[in-house]
């Protein structure tokens, strides 16, 4: 008899050893299949040059044979274009590269693991084309982030801490570092996993909480 856990429940399948290699191995790849279909949120935050892309990277593919990289980034700039091209050809064949600068959820994700990097471009993006307008950028990321998660599929985000360099003197830079703090908080609240990158280390902030009250925060 084979007993193994999916999701909260014990499964007891007697007379595993009669299957054949064939069945072993169908068997297995079913719930492989079923672990990744499960919605999850994982969001990895932390400031520049501390290892969030990289470890979010080694996340997916320890997740998934071929994972979706979900790249919001614009090119504003030749030296951007540049940083572009060299994450694209250091990625290599495993990964299904998508790039979308805003409206992420058009893309069919179902049973996925799929990276978003990252949510302060995606951020950028609205506030730029919403004139700077903090609460209506805000209020499109979460309408849009709600329906991107209601897909089935795994779902690690990468996000940047930008308050941690203090108060900026530009109010633009004000700005956007509300709406940046705020829809962090918001992805936090709704993950099951949090993590904190530090100088190359994953600092795990928050586990999977049965229960959550999207409701009970004020974003201030």
């Amino acid at each position: 008899m084979l007993c193994f856990v999916v999701g909260n429940d014990v499964v007891m399948i007697p007379g595993f050893h009669c299957l054949n290699h064939s069945s072993v191995y169908s068997f297995f790849v079913f719930l492989y299949e079923t672990k990744v279909s499960q919605m999850s949120i994982t969001l990895i935050t932390g400031g520049q040059r501390s290892g969030k892309s990289s470890y979010a990277e080694r996340m997916a593919l320890q997740l998934a044979e071929h994972p979706v990289y979900l790249a919001t980034a614009r090119v504003w700039d030749d030296e951007f274009k540049k940083r572009i091209e060299h994450h694209q050809a250091s990625r290599g064949s495993r990964w299904i590269n998508i790039e979308e600068g805003k409206a992420l959820n058009r893309h069919d994700f179902t049973g996925k693991v799929v990276l978003v990097d990252c949510v302060t471009l995606w951020c950028t993006n609205y506030f730029f084309d919403l004139n700077s307008d903090t609460h209506a950028a805000l209020d499109a990321l979460q309408k849009e982030f709600d329906a991107l998660i209601s897909q089935n599929a795994t779902f690690i985000f990468v996000t940047n801490e930008i308050g941690f360099c203090g108060v900026s003197e530009n109010l633009l830079q004000r700005k956007f570092t509300d709406l940046q703090g705020w829809m962090n908080q918001y992805i936090a609240e709704r993950a099951e996993r949090v993590v904190l990158m530090v100088s190359g280390i994953p600092v795990t902030i928050k586990e999977k909480e049965e229960e959550r009250n999207f409701d009970s925060m004020d974003y201030v």
